[in-house]
This record gives structure tokens, sequence and C-alpha cells, in this order.
């Protein structure tokens, strides 16, 4: 039997990838090496453009446990340097404290609820392509087996076997610092906080603003007290001693960095609410972009693709737009309607974006190092963030709300991910999320049906969906959004031709059909 798709990785890309293939009526099949899913704590968090795109699937709610749509931060940091969000009049960036385990659960729950098969205790040892698919091999709990599908996606974090047995070439930059100590922990009693919510440490002058990165002239400082049984803890320093990599990391030594970064002595007991807030070291950054995403039949998503530090939390706003990105026009491609490059695109598209993370998590690395150039540096960088049009710039290249796609269209809104608008439809008041929960593309139409686009478009009805509908203030007379949430074209309010639209359906959505 040939699948349609292997996808190997059960982590949140991986699973997300595979619900996005279901919803395009692919059914992928994912194969993950360990028996069950971690409890490593990793991911503390999503951050970014990525939650408006989960709102989009109906995933921001029980992901958030809160109603509505996604609602931007008021604060935020980059680089140890906090960013005062409110101060802008449109705030693009969205964050929401949730651990990876808690997100994988959701995703495994959505791809079953979808019909994806998720086979674990599989772990991959090759694999062959040629012209008409992928051959798998694996060792698996009933010893070895092989799979075949039509393509191979990796999604199987930094140390990608797919990317390796591919041979796709994985530059970048590794340095032996900082290295970074994190853990869950009970704090002693009666720490003492500022009128404005800053912790006060025993010993130490210096307040620490909760849940950023505080640099000092030793290191950094992080305190994120989500509840007073697990608080979370973590530094980072430069220049020390070697560490031996391979002993766990105790409290102990926690609290001796503690003390090296801030001069306070803290007692560190071990977390009391129960999960999995097993202490975690990092030894420097490793920051490497695959050369290429796709290699014949094989391609590849998330972490396989690309690895960079965790600083600001990009990694799964990068990796789950990837899949985002990639599933639809994996999709197409089997099922016949892709017009030409448009598998290609996923490289063009996702590639530079791999690129800017890769620029900035390096550039807040270097900006809390520490060192008098550095400190200089940064009193610069302060006097520029305190200028809105900066602030707002950082801003936007920390949620991803400044790619734009290449397009024709000369629409302000072409390219870019779609605005949140409230609708009045046939079917009543929606969120412009809601409409798109199906994963398809969808042509609206707020015109009140005057441009006559679903005539127009109705040799493409079986991949996109046209909506006419009503909005108070409509940033355009009509939008054509593609599956992933960004605008293919846009036409103005008042537009009397919807110039471009027909040219934009052929090169997203292939030849009409009769």
């Amino acid at each position: 039997m040939t699948n349609d798709v292997i996808i190997v990785g059960a982590g949140p890309v991986g699973l997300f990838l595979a619900c996005e293939l279901a919803l395009a009526g692919v059914q992928p099949v994912v194969l993950d090496r360990l028996p069950e899913r971690s409890g490593e704590q990793k991911a503390n968090g999503l951050v970014g453009q990525v939650l408006r795109l989960l709102d989009h699937r109906g995933l921001h709610q029980p992901l958030s446990g809160l109603p509505g749509a996604p609602q931007p931060v008021p604060r935020f940091v980059f680089g140890a340097f906090p960013l005062e969000l409110h101060r802008l009049d449109a705030n693009p960036l969205h964050a929401v404290p949730v651990p990876q385990h808690r997100i994988e659960e959701v995703l495994e729950e959505r791809a079953l609820e979808l019909g994806v098969t998720v086979r674990r205790g599989c772990e991959v040892s090759g694999f062959t392509q040629d012209a008409t698919g992928v051959t798998v091999d694996f060792h698996g709990p009933d010893g070895t087996g092989q799979a075949r599908a039509r393509y191979l996606v990796g999604a199987d974090g930094g140390r990608s076997t797919v990317r390796k047995l591919a041979g796709i070439d994985f530059p970048g930059v590794t340095s032996p610092d900082p290295v970074s100590r994190i853990a869950h922990v009970r704090l002693p009693e009666g720490l003492r906080t500022t009128a404005s919510g800053e912790v006060l440490l025993p010993g130490c002058p210096t307040p620490f603003r909760p849940y950023t990165h505080t640099r000092t002239d030793h290191g950094v400082f992080v305190i994120s007290p989500f509840n007073e049984d697990a608080v979370m803890i973590a530094t980072m320093e430069w220049g020390g001693l070697p560490v031996d990599q391979r002993a766990p990391l105790t409290l102990d030594e926690l609290r001796a960095s503690i003390r090296r970064v801030t001069g306070a002595d803290l007692e560190l007991t071990p977390a009391r609410t129960a999960g999995p807030f097993t202490p975690r070291r990092t030894v420097g950054h490793n920051t490497r972009l695959a050369e290429r995403y796709r290699d014949g039949r094989v391609l590849l998503v998330g972490d396989a693709a690309h690895v960079h530090a965790a600083t600001g939390g990009p990694g799964l706003n990068l990796g789950l737009q990837d899949a985002a990105n990639l599933a639809w026009k994996l999709a197409a491609e089997l099922q016949g309607w892709a017009p030409p490059g448009l598998l290609d695109s996923y490289h063009r598209e996702r590639h530079p974006i791999g690129e800017r993370v890769f620029m900035h998590s390096q550039a807040q690395i270097a900006l809390m190092a520490p060192g008098a150039g550095t400190t200089a540096l940064r009193a610069l960088v302060g006097e520029l963030l305190s200028h809105e049009d900066n602030l707002a710039r950082i801003a936007a290249l920390m949620a991803g709300s400044d790619v734009r796609y290449d397009t024709d269209c000369p629409h302000p809104w072409a390219g870019g991910f779609a605005p949140e608008l409230a609708l009045t439809t046939a079917e009543g008041d929606l969120r412009l999320a809601e409409l798109a929960r199906g994963g398809r593309a969808l042509l609206l139409d707020l015109t009140g049906g005057a441009l006559g686009l679903a005539d127009r478009a109705a040799g493409w009805k079986d991949r996109v969906d046209v909506v006419t509908a009503e909005c108070a203030e409509p940033p355009a007379g009509a939008l054509l959004l593609r599956p992933d949430g960004y605008v293919a074209w846009a036409s103005g309010v008042g537009e009397a031709d919807p110039t471009g639209l027909e040219r934009t359906l052929r090169t997203w959505f292939g030849t009409p059909r009769a």
C-alpha cells in the first residue's frame, strides 16, 4: 500500500502538518521514534502570528483557554530589552503561555479526530526515492519494516534523520556561549516585590521584572512566577568554566548560577505542582538553516529545516507556519490541480523567513552578552526603541507580521496575513477566522455581490469557497485568502473591476474546471 504522505516526527509541527493535510483531503501517516508523547519541558508558549493561524483552525481557544480572537500582549522582550507594546496604536504581537506537552496533546487529539494515523515507537533508518514515491525503512515495535508514500516530510527536529539521509546541508553558526539553565522551582517564602510587581532578591539591589530577561554585569536572569508552586527560573552565562553536558542540571548548580549572575543566594526547592518540570541546561547556541527545504519527494519542516536560539520564542511561530504553507501545496500536488512550480514555492517563501529568524535570534544573543561594548550598543538600541516606529518594527519582527509574500497585486493587504474582520454573512455574525476553519482557500466578497465574484470564480469552486459578507469598515472590496491565511489578491473598496483576480486564481489554484 502506498500512502500519500509519511511525516517523520510527532512534535507540534509534524502533528499540525498532519492536521492541515487531513483538512485538505490527504490522509498522512505520522511516524515517531518515541513510544509515547514526551513529557519533556521544551517550549513554554506560543508567540506571534501563529496564534492567528491557530485561531483560523479553531485551536486558539483549546490552547489558551480563552474565548474569541487572540489578544495582543502589552509587553514583551527583545534581547533583554523590555518592549512596552501598549504604547503602540496597532500592536501585532500575540503570546499565550502553554507548555509544549499541552500543545502536542491538543494537536494529536485534533489529528486523530481527522483520521490521521500516528505510529509510535517507529524509528526511521533509511529511505530511497524514485519517480513515483519514497520507500521508508524503520524499526518498530514489531521489528524492522517498510512503508511507501508519494512524499516524505521530515519534521524530526534539529538532528533530523530525514535531512541527513537526504544529504541536505545544514550550514550555520555554533558557539560555546552562553550556557543557559532553566528549571521550575519553589522559591523561599517572603520574597518582596515592588509596587509595580518587580521581584526583589535578597542581597541584590536590582529589581527583576517578571516574565522578561534582565541583563546584569555577569549574565541574564529570568523569573516567571506562573504560580507559587512552580516558578520558572532561568540564567544565561558567558565565558564560564567547562560544563559536563552529560550530567543533569541540579538545583544546586542553578542556585550557584543565580548567585554569579545576580549576586543573590536563593534557596531553591523542587516544584510542588505535578508536571514535567525537569531542570534543563543548554550549552552554547546553534543557529543553522537547511540549504534547501526540498529534495525531490522529500521535504523538511520546523526544526528539521532550521535551529536557532529560543530567545523570544520564535520556533513554533516559524515551524507551524512552515507546516501551513507546505500542506495545501503538497495536497494540490497530490490531487493533481497544482499549477507548475507551486510545491517549489514552499522553499522560495519559507527559506527567507528562516533566514530572518536566523538573523534576529543571533542579534538578541549578542545584545545580552556582558562587556562594555555591548553595554554601549544597548544604550544606542534603547534610544532607538524609545521611538514608536522602531518599537513597532521590532514588534512586527518578533510577531512575524512583517512577512510579505511576493504578489503582483498592488493592494496593501496583498502578501500579508489576513486581517481580523467582524463580518455579517447569510449564516449570521462571524469573524473572518471562523470562516477559515475548514482550511480551504476563501474568496471574501465585501461588495454584497456587486462584482459577481462567485461567477468569476466558478471554475475553482472545488478549491475555493466564495463568501459574500458585510463589514463595518472593509479594508478592501474583496480578499482572496490562501489556505494558510495569507492574502493572495485584494481589490480596492469601490473598485468596479476586480483586476487580476482570474490571473491570481490560476497562479495559486491552477486551471479552472469546466
